[in-house]
């Protein structure tokens, strides 16, 4: 049988090659539809969900007790294991494939099974057990330090030694399309004496890659490259968003808090691990060399294409303020789980790993507007004569990404969240 991956592939479901879902995606999330049934699992194939519930009732995918896709989340099938999780995609796969007639030729089976995108509405996909931040793109972090440190100073001297981090709020992790309320907290402008509480003068987003973690690993254990990776079930768009008032004012001694734990945003579709194994690049030399529990052998970057859109409360078409590549990160996700486990730290089904915001060497690859203004004192000029330095009440960002393959693109579809004012 073909490996899922095979770029010849091609489903008898209609896939236009522009779209995010080809039969060489099949990314992992959970809907709802008509008919009150509640939010299951599906997997999205070009204009459609198929039901992975329908199928399992019929029997057409046994992971083995039955109910593993009826659940509200994917953790009950994470939980599963890797070699389940390929195994499930491979029969998906076929029963997809053009050449197969099994759902194909079944009339009834496939009026239940396959869900126009456009009837149903999408959830949170996983449970967040945890949620960690890293800080991992070395043109984000010398940017940000340059602005506030100076050019001589930029990179904290442990930044090329280990993944940097912080532990941030689980319980605000949120779906695409969710709206992100401007957050309060204590600010203390340039000039001021005193601090004083009121609405976020500086809200930010941030482009980052989520890693959703499948498997646990106990407490008081460390993690080697192989383990690591065999606990990644898969990658979601998450946008880090952040009230840079907020967080200038607190962030010493120990770092992000209030600005950062009001809203993460993440796509509704995870893309499997599996799915992205095509797209596996080097990232950059690490000099220098990091400790020995940190180095790799294998190629854990990705070719990973990345966009934002920002639609200004005045406009009516989002326009793009940023282009770059996961494959930039110095810190490999894998990386970052090894560093995270190092001291003994268990891991959970359904942690969330971001990234940190990722930035390119180009001015047009910078990941977040605190550079992409340059702190606010370059304000980016958007249609119609509307310039921003930060975001806006009414103002809707959105983030995509893809790899592209041979004809076809293994994609993400979107995370978009739009401003409420401050209550």
């Amino acid at each position: 049988m073909p490996h899922p991956n095979d770029p010849s592939l091609y489903s008898f479901v209609p896939v236009d090659p522009t779209s995010d879902f080809p039969i060489q995606n099949l990314p992992y999330g959970v809907f709802s539809s008509g008919g009150g049934l509640a939010p299951r699992v599906g997997v999205a194939i070009g204009d459609f969900v198929l039901d992975l519930w329908e199928l399992e009732q019929d029997g057409r995918l046994n992971v083995g007790d039955l109910g593993a896709f009826s659940a509200p989340t994917l953790n009950p099938f994470m939980a599963l294991g890797p070699k389940l999780w390929s195994h499930t995609r491979a029969r998906i796969s076929e029963l997809l494939r053009h050449d197969n007639p099994e759902l194909r030729d079944n009339e009834e089976l496939r009026k239940l099974a396959l869900v126009p995108m456009a009837q149903v509405k999408l959830h949170m996909p996983i449970a967040v057990s945890g949620y960690t931040d890293f800080y991992s793109s070395k043109e984000h972090a010398t940017n940000v330090g340059v602005m506030f440190r100076g050019k001589d100073n930029a990179l904290q001297r442990n930044w090329l030694h280990m993944p940097i981090g912080y532990n941030g709020r689980a319980s605000t992790v949120v779906v695409s399309g969710t709206k992100v309320r401007r957050p309060r907290g204590q600010l203390k402008p340039p000039g001021a004496e005193l601090p004083s509480f009121g609405a976020c003068r500086r809200l930010d987003f941030e482009l980052e890659m989520g890693v959703v973690i499948g498997q646990p690993s106990p407490m008081g254990e460390m993690l080697d490259e192989v383990s690591a990776a065999e606990m990644i079930f898969g990658f979601v768009l998450l946008n880090d968003w952040s009230a840079r008032d907020i967080q200038q004012w607190e962030y010493v001694p120990l770092g992000p808090f209030q600005g950062k734990a009001f809203a993460t945003s993440i796509s509704p579709w995870i893309v499997t691990r599996e799915a992205l194994e095509p797209f596996r690049v080097q990232g950059p030399a690490q000099d220098p060399a990091p400790l020995p529990y940190l180095q790799q052998v294998q190629p854990n970057n990705y070719d990973l294409q990345l966009d934002v859109g920002l639609r200004a409360a005045p406009m009516k078409e989002s326009m793009r303020i940023c282009r770059t590549n996961f494959k930039y990160m110095y810190w490999s996700s894998v990386q970052q789980l090894v560093h995270h486990a190092s001291s003994g730290c268990a891991m959970n089904i359904g942690d969330l790993l971001g990234s940190g915001t990722i930035s390119g060497p180009e001015k047009d690859q910078r990941g977040s507007l605190l550079e992409i203004s340059w702190n606010g004192t370059e304000p980016v000029e958007l249609s119609g004569g509307i310039k921003r330095t930060f975001l806006e009440d009414g103002d809707s960002l959105s983030l995509h990404g893809w790899c592209q393959g041979d004809g076809y693109r293994v994609g993400f579809g979107e995370v978009e969240g739009t401003i409420l004012p401050a209550q």
